[in-house]
């Protein structure tokens, strides 16, 4: 489908490239910001779910090919990655993701999804805008040699697009000496950079429990063997795991997040269902945590005369930036931009982020850039996830302005 022609296009009057003391900008990709503000809007107006992302990634595809690079497709099943080599020299990966998430848009932008329940509401269509954006200006303008793979993944909201591309040969076929990725980070500063080298981002994996009892009469329940009892008894001990079992100056969460069991008052049922969230830093932590939950839960359901089955489903691991990488993209922002373009002193983040099956596969660092405190939002500031989020335009041109500074002090000519 056609992009809409909309003059609201255009970088808002309010945007750091108009301030003057953020005269760092006057070599971004101003000129030519317009034309990805349009691209970014149009992927936001038809957002895809995991592993739907074919709108998107035929987008992608069709925009690398007119740039020249070689694209290949089908990893991940909607994955696009694009190559440009010029000479021998080392191999550059740069990603960005493209799946939206199951939310219902509450923005009001002009932009606005067009299909219910579905939004970009992590930024994804920014993140593939700016990736373009930067691929353009690589294409017909920079210098360099060797091998630049630019990889657009399906599928990160949960479902594992980066372990699927690294399980079907993602590196095998593509081979990268490091490999880079950044997010947008809302309540951060706007266009400005945020580093940090080691553990990142935790691991994150779902519990899913069934607590298998007897039904009955609630006025006889003697008669039963109540498994809502249990599950509150279960989700009480669960409080001690990272109290009691984890050195307090490490991380871990055990998050509770649904409980299901039972329709009427006056009836005891068979089986209540729960589902956790577990998160920790550290691998060690991490396998802990699933011995110490599993036995703790079939050890109380066994002392209120139950049974439990406890369904483990490891899901993301730590996400851990190499340092020489990590120290590498710092100096490129520093370089550019000096101190006042990157966050001192970026404290760890406790969501999680499935570009860490690349980082155990490649060095490379992932990196945040700051998406302002909210006054681009139509509904004011919010993290992501939330319905009234909403990309920063703003920040395109500075986001992809730094991937063509990276690309020219890795891939040097």
């Amino acid at each position: 489908m056609p992009m809409a022609q909309r003059s609201s296009a255009r970088l808002p009057n309010r945007s750091i490239c108009n301030r003057s003391d953020m005269s760092y900008l006057r070599d971004a990709l101003v000129d030519r910001v317009g034309e990805f503000i349009q691209l970014r809007r149009d992927i936001h107006r038809y957002p895809e779910l995991a592993f739907e992302e074919h709108r998107t990634s035929d987008l992608v595809a069709a925009k690398l090919e007119g740039w020249g690079y070689a694209v290949h497709r089908g990893l991940g099943g909607t994955g696009v990655v694009g190559t440009l080599t010029r000479g021998q020299g080392r191999r550059l990966g740069l990603r960005a993701d493209m799946d939206a998430l199951p939310i219902q848009e509450a923005t009001g932008a002009e932009w606005s999804s067009v299909k219910p329940g579905v939004m970009h509401a992590c930024g994804h269509d920014g993140h593939t805008a700016m990736l373009l954006a930067a691929a353009k200006s690589i294409a017909q303008d920079a210098s360099f040699t060797g091998t630049l793979n630019l990889i657009f993944q399906p599928a990160e909201e949960g479902l594992g697009g980066g372990r699927v591309m690294v399980e079907q040969g993602l590196f095998k076929l593509f081979p990268c000496d490091a490999i880079f990725a950044l997010h947008n980070m809302p309540g951060m500063p706007e266009g400005q950079f945020g580093f940090r080298a080691g553990a990142f981002m935790p691991s994150s994996d779902t519990v899913n429990i069934t607590v298998r009892g007897k039904g009955g009469h609630g006025s006889a329940p003697h008669l039963s063997a109540d498994p809502v009892v249990a599950a509150a008894h279960i989700v009480v001990a669960l409080q001690t795991v990272v109290s009691r079992n984890v050195d307090p100056r490490e991380m871990a969460v055990i998050s509770v997040g649904a409980i299901h069991g039972g329709e009427a008052a006056n009836v005891i049922p068979q089986n209540v269902t729960m589902r956790l969230t577990v998160r920790a830093f550290n691998p060690e932590i991490r396998v802990m945590l699933k011995q110490r939950i599993t036995d703790l839960v079939q050890s109380q359901a066994q002392t209120m005369g139950v049974q439990a089955d406890v369904d483990y489903d490891w899901r993301y691991p730590s996400l851990i930036n190499d340092e020489a990488s990590t120290a590498f993209a710092k100096q490129v922002a520093l370089d550019w931009l000096g101190d006042k373009g990157v966050m001192p002193n970026l404290a760890p983040l406790t969501g999680s982020e499935d570009f860490s099956f690349m980082l155990q596969e490649c060095p490379g660092c992932y990196l945040i850039v700051g998406n302002g405190q909210g006054e681009h939002h139509h509904t004011g500031g919010c993290m992501v996830h939330n319905p009234g989020y909403d990309f920063n335009d703003a920040i395109l041109p500075i986001a992809a302005s730094y991937w063509v500074k990276l690309v020219s002090a890795y891939l040097k000519a």
